[in-house]
């Protein structure tokens, strides 16, 4: 071929990181400064992964043309047309291409953008090209940056020494959001990823300390989550408190550990007994995920815990038990997506919810409340004594994202599709449907990182993985973007100091909040999460926003406040496991104090709520505005501390104390399926609540397997729902209702 020039001083090209989910152009969310972007000097090609449509020889490939080797270019065969690309890695908001010709260069050609390598969008193009050293100002969005050349200016091909790129740094003086490397990602210094080479005396070690140090450690700062790649292991998982075990497989027999993954009821006095350590009932904030677990011939599994502390997307090869296998007490709890080969004993469980599961070896108890929607192998619909309320298929459900890595050794997170009509686990068939999202479309937020940050990231199209710790925030997440991604790992904990909310989300589709503690902070929030702003009026039913394992806290670690933990005002919300919870234990725990009126508003139309417990505030602990709502199993308990009925207040009519579970007058529509509302007014057990359950007698609002129960007899709730059904006192502690009406 002809002789090589000298190559002129290559120009850079670079942007801040910007992803969209499923577009080509971000939305720049109103927290972030207007200042015009500055395009900036770093190559984000430099040595990424490159493909080109040919290669002149073997001395020309197209990774030449991005190795910061001037001595070195990419060469095409003799033919039009042809093209190169480079990989960024993640979606950048592209200012700037460089360009260094060889000799043979390009008369008529495009640079291009791209998301995901498939479609493409010109950002330049020119039918004049002159060769030589090119600095092209563009303006794009893309994972994938492409020069496609239609024109050769010589015979012979096309030849680049270098192809560069460069993307705006964020905003003058803006939050920098650094990239995240989907191969070896920085997940924090309290996630622990094991594969199959780890010698298992690590594993155990590692194990063994996390679960001394939790044991007790209820009200603690410290978070954990402990991740396996594909493999299979031999461990003893003794799982405490707001620590994570999850498997890194897309499907769960992908990780296997021979031995257990259990939670023990060991620590918690039960009664006035020091020496019966066998209560249950505040084993919260941990989670087992995605894994198989082959239990030692001869063995059960333990899984006595009460809230916030999901099996889910597990296999279970053995039985179960979940409580302490004696008189310990226990007040969960969650299986979905999960399958169990043995048999599933509840034993002292006041309830529990199971969704979406395959209980191969049947179930067996039951105390007031056991729910199961979509599960195969459960008990027949009987309620009550027993307690089983069965729907056959779960109407609408997107299960938990989650995340993995793939076989080229990328981290991603998976965000299964929505299941209609559902019946059994989304992975029994292999591959479940739904969307692979790189690692590197996330922003990882590091315990510290401001809100301004976090925000700009948002902006920028970016998804967000929380690692595991505490994350105080001055400021409100605001997500504004379709199809966001917001996920933490080992019970990851926001909390609002300012008295803003913690999250809000746009009225926009497809949102994902998944795996987090919003804990709120000294001042008072209006609202900690809202989902759509007050009014939202558009249809998600194809996208629905969907919550899941996100758990509420006030008071307990700190003296928190908040008026309303959770409003949602969009429709279509689908909610999938979550905890509200007014503490009654703990620190800065007290009436005035930790003051909370309500844990959940509903105004959305059409939203659907899995497994709902929410407890102790002190008014309407569910208020339900929107139509078309549906519950499926809700737990409740009162506030424990009301000082009188007169400091109680009431909803007015004549009513004693606020129900636990409210419709609105004006809804037409609504349906609940296993609904419970306890009392244990210890404060002042003459204190009386008319009700558990307040709706409108209208035919099309009906409730399904309906309990209250006076726990120990402390306390009173005269009927379950409106003026229907028993008194639940002393002599009489529960009180059963079928149907209503």
């Amino acid at each position: 071929m002809k002789p090589l020039r000298t190559p002129l001083t290559r120009r850079l090209f670079t942007a801040a990181v910007a992803l969209a989910a499923a577009a080509a152009v971000v939305t720049v969310a109103p927290t972030v400064s207007a200042a015009p972007l500055a395009c900036g000097t770093t190559n984000v090609a430099l040595n990424k992964p490159a493909t080109a449509s040919s290669t002149e020889n073997a001395d020309t490939a197209a990774g030449a043309a991005v190795d910061g080797n001037s001595g070195t270019r990419w060469s095409s065969t003799f033919a039009d047309p042809q093209w190169l690309q480079v990989d960024l890695g993640s979606s950048q908001q592209i200012c700037r291409v460089g360009l260094s010709w060889e000799a043979a260069y390009g008369r008529s050609f495009q640079v291009q953008v791209s998301a995901d390598g498939t479609s493409w969008t010109t950002v330049y193009s020119t039918t004049t090209g002159a060769g030589g050293t090119q600095s092209l100002d563009v303006s794009g969005t893309g994972r994938y940056v492409r020069l496609n050349g239609t024109a050769r200016a010589t015979q012979y091909g096309y030849s680049l020494w270098e192809l560069t790129v460069n993307t705006d740094d964020g905003g003058i003086g803006g939050p920098q959001i650094p990239p995240t490397d989907p191969r070896n990602p920085n997940l924090g210094p309290n996630t622990f990823v094991f594969d199959p080479s780890t010698p298992q005396s690590t594993i155990q070690s590692r194990l063994n300390t996390i679960a001394s140090q939790m044991r007790t450690n209820q009200f603690g700062t410290q978070r954990y989550a402990v991740l396996f790649k594909p493999g299979s292991y031999n461990a003893d998982v003794d799982l405490r408190f707001y620590t994570q075990v999850a498997g890194l497989g897309l499907l769960p027999d992908q990780v296997n550990l021979n031995g257990h993954v259990r939670v023990e009821a060991d620590w918690l006095q039960q009664g006035d007994n020091p020496n019966n350590l066998g209560n249950a009932t505040q084993n919260f904030w941990r989670s087992a995920e995605n894994l198989s677990v082959t239990l030692p011939a001869g063995q059960i599994e333990r899984w006595a815990v009460s809230q916030a502390a999901p099996y889910r997307r597990m296999h279970l090869r053995g039985q179960v038990q979940l409580w302490n296998g004696g008189d310990g007490w226990a007040s969960g709890g969650l299986i979905a997506d999960s399958q169990i080969d043995g048999v599933a004993v509840s034993g002292s469980q006041q309830q529990f919810f199971t969704r979406n599961s395959d209980l191969r070896g049947g179930w067996n108890g039951s105390v007031w409340n056991m729910v199961f929607a979509g599960s195969t192998g459960t008990p027949p619909q009987n309620f009550p004594n027993p307690s089983h309320t069965v729907v056959d298929n779960t109407p609408k459900i997107r299960e938990k994202p989650f995340l993995y890595v793939d076989g080229s050794g990328e981290y991603r997170v998976f965000v299964p599709a929505i299941r209609e009509n559902a019946r059994g686990t989304s992975w029994a068939s292999g591959n479940p449907a739904g969307t692979s999202i790189s690692l590197a479309d996330f922003y990882v937020v590091q315990e510290g990182t401001p809100a301004a940050t976090i925000n700009a990231a948002l902006a920028q199209g970016k998804h967000l993985l929380f690692t595991p710790g505490v994350h105080h925030l001055n400021d409100t997440i605001r997500v504004t973007n379709p199809n966001t991604v917001v996920l933490g790992l080992g019970l990851a904990t926001l909390t609002p100091d300012t008295g803003l909310p913690a999250i809000t989300v746009s009225d926009v589709d497809g949102v994902k909040l998944a795996g987090m503690l919003i804990d709120a902070g000294p001042q008072n929030s209006p609202v900690l999460v809202e989902v759509g702003p007050s009014g939202s009026a558009a249809n998600h039913s194809a996208n629905p926003t969907s919550l899941h394992d996100v758990f509420f806290r006030v008071g307990g670690q700190h003296a928190g406040k908040a008026t309303v933990s959770l409003r949602i005002n969009s429709r279509d919300v689908i909610g999938d496991h979550m905890w509200l919870w007014r503490g009654d234990h703990g620190n800065g725990i007290g009436w005035d104090t930790n003051t909370a009126a309500n844990g959940l508003v509903v105004n959305g139309d059409n939203v659907t709520m899995y497994g709902l417990f929410v407890e102790h505030y002190q008014q309407y602990n569910t208020i339900w505005n929107g139509n078309g709502g549906r519950t499926y199993f809700y737990q409740n308990e009162m506030p424990y501390d009301p000082p009188s009925n007169a400091a109680w207040g009431s909803s007015g009519g004549g009513a004693q104390g606020w129900a636990s579970y409210k419709v609105a007058d004006s809804v037409t529509t609504h349906e609940a399926w296993g609904v419970g509302s306890y009392c244990f007014f210890n404060t002042n057990p003459a204190v009386v609540a008319s009700r558990g359950f307040e709706a409108p007698n209208k035919s099309g609002v009906r409730f399904h397997g309906l309990v209250t129960v006076s726990l120990g007899g402390v306390g009173t709730i005269n009927r379950v729902i409106n003026d229907t059904g028993e008194v639940a006192n002393l002599p009489h502690q529960v009180s059963y209702l079928a149907n209503y009406p």
